[in-house]
């Protein structure tokens, strides 16, 4: 399970990264800078907000999906938990 979702968390990552980088630049930003140009999309005029908004929600996604991995790797939290290495106090 632990693999499946490392894998997933990877996958979704590189795929949110094509998605911004096809995303059509809102200003001169960086893509003046590299020749390219601002304002066009090769996707049509439309397609700025749907990718935005495809954008947000895989986002949301892989960020919820990094909190599942963080919690499944930490295991069920107790109250008796003690962190390894360090002794409870004696009293008395």
């Amino acid at each position: 399970m632990v693999l499946f979702l490392n894998l997933l968390v990877i996958l979704l990552g590189l795929f949110l990264i094509g998605l911004v980088l096809i995303q059509r630049g809102k200003g001169g930003g960086l893509a003046g800078a590299f020749g390219g140009v601002g304002g066009s999309s090769p996707f049509g005029s439309k397609a700025g907000d749907a990718f935005t908004r495809i954008t947000i929600y895989v986002a949301a996604f892989w960020i919820l999906l990094i909190m599942v991995q963080v919690r499944w790797m930490n295991g069920p939290a107790t109250s008796g938990d003690t962190m390894p290495g360090v002794s409870r106090p004696t009293n008395g």
